[in-house]
C-alpha cells in the first residue's frame, strides 16, 4: 500500500513524500490515519534532528514519519493480533512504548508509524507494550488528543501529599482541596481545568492564573465558574500581572496556602510564585517543559524542612492515563475540543511544525487526506465569505462556543478538498 507523510531527515529537513509501506504480515496492523494534532515536541525533534534522543541516528538514509497524537481506523490485522483487533475499530495510540533501555516512539522513531501520513503500518512492538488502544467515540479529533490529555492526567496522578506522623506518599491531588494552575489560560491550561473540574478526583477550590486579561476571559468563558460549582468547585480566574501577586492569590482563599500547585509556564519567577503560596505539606507540579537543559529557579528550602513542602515533575503520560483520557471523552466527561484553535491539511503539517512556536494559538489539528493550508478557527467566517466549506466550519464552530466539533469534522472529512496521491 503507498502511503504519503512527512518524514525527518535530520535538523530542520522535513519532506512530504509518497512511498510503499511495506505489508502487514502476521505480526503488524494497517491502519488509515485521519488527523493527527501537532505537539511541540515533534518542532523539538525537527529541531534537534538526529540528536533528539528519540530520533534515530540513521535518519538521514532511514528516514522516520512524524507525529505522535494521531487517531484513525484499523484496515488489516496480522494474524497475532486478530484476537484483539478488527478492520474497522478506531484507535488512539500511546506514543510512549517505555520499553526498558529504549526511547523508540511512534512519530520519532520508525519509519512505518507516525501521524504526519495516509496510511500507515504499526509494527508488533506497539500493541507488545499494549500501545495500540481502542477508541469507541465518534469524533477522531478527540483520540488525536487523548495524548496531551494523558500527560495532564498524569500529572495530576503523580501529586503526592504525606499524613503528618506517617511517612506515607498518598498519591493524587487532595480532594476538596485548594488548587491553583498558574499560567493556565492556554490550550494545556484549558485541558488541565476541564480533568480538575470533570475528573473523578477534585478540589473544592481551583485558581486559575495567566497575565493575559483577553485569554482569561475566553477560559473563563468556556470553562465557566457556574459550571464548575455545579460539579463541586469554586473556579476563580485571577490575573496575576501585579506585583502582589502572591498575596492576591493567598487572600483567594482565605490568606492560606494552596495544597497543589501546578506550573504551566517554564519560567522562574513562576515556579518561585508558586513555591510562595504553597501550604504545609504542599505540592508544586513543574509541568512546563523548558528547552535550556540549565533552567532552574529559586525553592524555599526552609519551608521544605519545616513546611514539608516538595516539588514533582511529569513529562508525559502512561497507558492507563490515556485510557482513562480516551474513556472520559467517549462518556462525554472531559472536552479536549477547547485545545485547538487551527485546523490544516496533511499540505501544511511540514510549515506547520516547523514555524510551531511562531504561530500563536492552541493545538494545530492536521487532517491527513486533506489539502487546505493551516486555518484559524477565529479566521474562519472570513474566509467563509469567498469559500463555502469554510462559512458551513465557522456556522458549525459558532453552534459550539467557537470549539472544533464532530460536526465540522466530518464536513472537513466530506468537503475539504483531498490530498493528491
Amino acid at each position: 500500500m503507498k502511503t504519503t507523510g512527512l518524514r525527518i531527515y535530520g535538523k530542520m529537513d522535513l519532506r512530504l513524500e509518497s512511498f510503499e509501506l511495506p505489508p502487514c504480515g502476521d505480526d503488524g496492523i494497517i491502519a488509515k490515519v485521519i488527523c493527527d494534532s501537532i505537539c511541540m515536541s515533534s518542532y523539538k525533534a525537527a529541531k534537534a534532528g538526529e540528536d533528539h534522543k528519540r530520533v534515530p541516528k540513521d535518519c538521514a538514509t532511514n528516514p522516520p514519519l512524524l507525529g505522535h497524537e494521531f487517531s484513525g481506523i484499523i484496515l488489516e490485522v496480522g494474524k497475532k493480533w486478530q484476537d484483539q483487533f478488527k478492520p474497522g475499530d478506531h484507535f488512539g495510540i500511546q506514543p510512549a512504548l517505555m520499553i526498558e533501555g529504549s526511547f523508540d516512539s511512534p512519530g520519532y522513531s520508525f519509519p512505518t508509524v507516525g501521524g504526519n501520513a495516509t496510511y500507515v503500518r504499526i509494527p508488533s512492538v506497539v500493541m507488545e507494550a499494549n500501545c495500540l488502544l481502542k477508541y469507541t467515540g465518534d469524533a477522531f479529533f478527540m483520540a488525536s488528543l487523548s495524548e496531551p490529555m494523558s500527560c495532564l492526567i498524569g500529572a495530576c496522578h503523580a501529586q503526592y501529599h504525606i499524613p503528618a506522623g506517617t511517612y506515607n506518599h498518598i498519591m493524587g491531588i487532595v480532594e476538596g482541596g485548594a488548587c491553583a494552575s498558574l499560567a493556565s489560560a492556554g490550550p494545556m491550561g484549558l485541558g488541565l481545568i476541564d480533568y480538575l473540574v470533570h475528573g473523578p478526583r477534585r478540589p473544592k477550590l481551583l485558581v486559575v492564573t495567566d497575565i493575559d486579561d483577553a485569554r482569561l476571559a475566553r477560559a473563563k468563558s468556556i470553562l465557566t465558574p457556574e459550571d464548575a460549582a455545579a460539579n463541586g468547585v469554586k473556579l476563580v480566574y485571577v490575573n496575576t500581572k501585579c506585583p502582589d501577586a502572591v498575596d492576591k492569590l493567598r487572600a483567594v482563599n482565605g490568606g492560606k496556602g494552596f495544597n497543589d500547585v501546578f506550573v504551566l509556564a517554564p519560567v522562574a519567577a513562576l515556579i518561585e510564585q508558586a513555591d510562595a503560596i504553597l501550604a504545609h505539606d504542599g505540592c508544586l507540579n513543574f509541568f512546563a517543559g523548558p528547552t535550556d537543559p540549565s533552567f532552574s529557579a529559586k525553592f524555599n528550602f526552609y519551608n521544605v524542612h519545616y513546611a514539608s513542602t516538595h516539588v514533582v515533575g511529569t513529562s508525559g503520560g502512561t497507558t492507563d492515563d490515556i485510557r482513562e483520557a480516551l474513556q472520559l471523552m467517549s462518556e462525554g466527561k472531559i472536552n479536549p475540543a477547547m485545545m485547538i484553535t487551527h485546523i490544516g491539511g496533511l499540505t501544511a503539517a511540514k510549515d506547520t511544525t516547523l514555524r510551531l512556536p511562531e504561530i500563536p494559538g492552541g493545538k494545530k489539528l492536521i487532517y491527513t487526506h486533506c489539502d487546505f493550508p493551516l486555518t484559524a478557527i477565529a479566521d474562519f467566517a472570513e474566509k467563509g465569505k469567498t469559500d463555502p466549506v469554510f462559512a458551513e466550519l465557522a456556522d458549525a464552530c459558532a453552534r459550539n462556543n467557537g470549539l472544533w466539533n464532530l460536526e465540522a469534522e466530518k464536513i472537513v472529512l466530506e468537503k475539504m478538498p483531498k490530498l493528491a496521491l
